[in-house]
């Protein structure tokens, strides 16, 4: 019998139209629960973890759904000693294609829109889709012992590709269950008004590190390695820590003192040697400070604790700018003083209190020394710009009103001395 003759010989039996007639109601089913499962979730509206559970559950709704609808048909079907040979491998199918959407929802979550999980996606599914085709072609079993067969002992632990294998596979969907998780809780708490940022920072940092080492213990567990056996793992690691990551484990911790003491802060402008800048983020090894250029400098934790930094808003974000300026000696100094004081709120970002004030500073060389003071609230933007308004708006003020301000002036005096030889 050809393979056409077989097809059609399966056609025109009626149990093959009785298992496609269930296929079809399973779909049909399937796609009423999405639908409705997808109103509830469109009326639901809103953010927080039910909006994420509900949309991710949204995702894997229907090969999940389709996937136990066709169980439980095949189930029925057997009860009653009916052919469900069409049913057996669409079940894997649907579970498959749950899976995958899952695994990738969970990592873009996770990651964001990183290089990295765009390229891991269609290597999950391979993955997953290979597993299905050895399962349904019966080589996953055989497979699966050669791969245990592949072992040695290591004093008491059996050590074996497959228990590596699931291992590595494990921990990685472990970490990335932490890290979404980690992910979460800190876009929970940024929408938090009540929490301070730095406190955001530090349960952000506490959360993600406490889920990681729970990811990893809980990996460990699921494939059978005693935790007691990591006790010359925990040795090693701390005389590791003793030399080699010292700095590292340093700027780790001062990353909490600085979370903790909140010194330092998320939008707080500081100077920490030639770096000026407002922090834009607190990082767990080191402070991102942005320049009013845009340009991001990585300061490592340790040098905000072991060094001088100068915190601009650390209490108050009132920063003072002083502007000086010379008049001559045969002006008026009250005129001049007046006049920049009028000048002081050319600059929109000069507060009304404290308000500006000028004082006479010296009687120098070349004029008389007089200073304008101002404060603004906003001194990640630099105080340049303040000062050149305000200094053309004096000179033009001056250029009006007739006041001068003087070159630097220089007394020549000419010592006679012996007559310069005549020219021969």
């Amino acid at each position: 019998m050809t393979w056409w003759q077989d097809v059609v010989t399966q056609l025109q039996q009626i149990t093959f139209w009785y298992q496609l007639l269930t296929i079809a109601v399973c779909l049909v089913l399937a796609l009423l629960i999405n639908r409705v499962w997808g109103r509830r979730l469109s009326d639901s509206g809103g953010q927080g973890l039910r909006h994420v559970a509900l949309r991710s559950s949204h995702r894997i709704l229907l090969p999940f759904s389709m996937a136990a609808l066709l169980a439980l048909s095949r189930e029925l079907l057997q009860a009653y000693e009916l052919p469900q040979q069409l049913l057996a491998p669409l079940v894997p199918v649907a579970l498959a294609l749950g899976l995958i959407r899952l695994l990738v929802y969970i990592l873009r979550k996770a990651f964001l829109s990183s290089p990295l999980v765009k390229s891991a996606e269609p290597v999950i599914a391979v993955v997953i889709w290979l597993l299905v085709v050895l399962h349904l072609t019966g080589w996953l079993t055989p497979l699966l012992s050669t791969m245990d067969a592949l072992a040695f002992n290591l004093g008491e632990t059996r050590l074996s590709l497959l228990g590596t294998v699931k291992l590595v596979l494990v921990i990685i969907l472990a970490f990335t269950m932490a890290l979404w998780l980690a992910e979460l809780l800190n876009q929970q708490m940024k929408k938090n008004r009540h929490i301070s940022p730095s406190m955001q920072v530090g349960f952000s940092k506490f959360s993600k590190f406490l889920l990681i080492t729970i990811a990893f213990l809980i990996a460990l567990n699921a494939v059978g390695i005693n935790l007691s056996s990591l006790a010359v793992f925990g040795g090693a690691l701390g005389v590791g820590l003793g030399f080699g990551l010292q700095r590292i484990a340093s700027n780790f911790i001062s990353g909490f003192i600085l979370v903790l003491d909140r010194s330092v802060k998320p939008g707080d402008v500081i100077s920490v040697g030639e770096n000026f800048g407002w922090v834009h983020e607190l990082k767990a090894r080191y402070v991102v400070v942005r320049n009013r250029e845009g340009v991001d400098t990585l300061i490592p934790n340790e040098n905000l604790i072991t060094s001088e930094v100068i915190n601009w808003s650390y209490e108050d974000r009132n920063v003072r700018v002083k502007i000086l300026v010379q008049v001559s000696y045969e002006d008026d100094p009250e005129q001049a003083m007046a006049l920049m004081l009028k000048c002081a709120h050319i600059s929109k970002r000069v507060l009304d209190t404290p308000e500006p004030t000028v004082m006479l500073k010296s009687f120098a060389d070349s004029g008389i020394e007089l200073e304008l003071r101002v404060w603004i609230a906003d001194p990640e933007y630099g105080a340049d710009t303040v000062k050149s308004d305000i200094n053309v708006a004096i000179w033009r003020a001056f250029k009006q009103a007739g006041i001068t301000i003087p070159y630097p002036q220089r007394d020549l005096h000419i010592k006679s001395g012996l007559p310069l030889p005549k020219a021969e």
